[in-house]
């Protein structure tokens, strides 16, 4: 039993069996554990290398039945590969301008977040998330936590957001969402490169971004960036 002296162990359990929102015809289950408290804290970079991503004050990785579709995945930054394609979206993009700011949840961030989930993921579980729901997503973070903001060169307008964990190893993108009524500057791409960019001025290793599935375009395109690896059977390999 604890006794208060020492800090106790993280407690993992797995969730109830659900659909699968990326693939049809399977099972999702997750692996989850609570990192508010100081070991999980501690805990987390350790976690996110072995594959965990965050969503507020829990960890959690896929631990589907039977299922291994989801790869975790990272992009190595000291070989990055500039594509002809990439140094066009950041020449496409010239004019706008990402500002790091607290991990606090504002209504300009949530009536973008609503508009980008009504046109993007009308049928998905975020779509119903309220402005406490978003401010929780945006605020309660145990760790180091930041959001990144992108407006047009000398405009208020708000145009993209991306939610970032900073890591000893890297940058982690969580979560981002931009406004979709300038579809040819591809920020969805945009704001990783850029994230890229900021992780090599800060001599970081790595930028996280989820897990990837092949199956599903949703996920599939986080294989553009390169060079990237996957987590496979505990191994960060790279992937070809």
């Amino acid at each position: 039993m604890f006794d208060g002296t020492k800090t106790p162990p993280l407690v993992f359990f797995h969730t109830l069996p659900m659909s699968c929102p990326y693939l049809p015809d399977q099972v999702e289950r997750r692996l989850v554990t609570d990192i508010s408290g100081r070991r999980g804290r501690l805990s987390h970079d350790a976690l996110a290398r072995a594959g965990f991503r965050r969503t507020q004050h829990l960890c959690y990785r896929p631990a589907c039945p039977s299922c291994h579709a989801c790869l975790p995945i990272r992009v190595r930054i000291v070989d990055f590969e500039w594509s002809k394609s990439f140094k066009r979206n950041i020449r496409r993009n010239h004019d706008l301008v990402g500002d790091w700011a607290d991990a606090n949840a504002t209504p300009e961030q949530y009536t973008l977040f609503k508009q980008y989930q009504y046109s993007r993921h009308s049928d998905g579980e975020m779509s119903l998330m309220d402005y406490v729901d978003f401010g929780d997503m945006v605020e309660r973070s145990p760790i180091q936590t930041h959001i990144l903001e992108y407006r047009r060169h000398g405009t208020k307008e708000l145009i993209g957001v991306m939610l970032v964990d900073r890591q000893e190893d890297g940058l982690s993108a969580v979560y981002s969402f931009f406004t979709l009524e300038e579809p040819d500057r591809s920020l969805g791409t945009f704001m990783v490169l850029d994230l890229v960019q900021r992780a090599i001025s800060e001599r970081l290793p790595y930028v996280y971004l989820g897990y990837w599935i092949a199956e599903t375009r949703k996920m599939a395109y986080k294989a553009r960036f390169r060079p990237a690896e996957v987590l496979r059977e505990g191994t960060w390999i790279n992937l070809d």
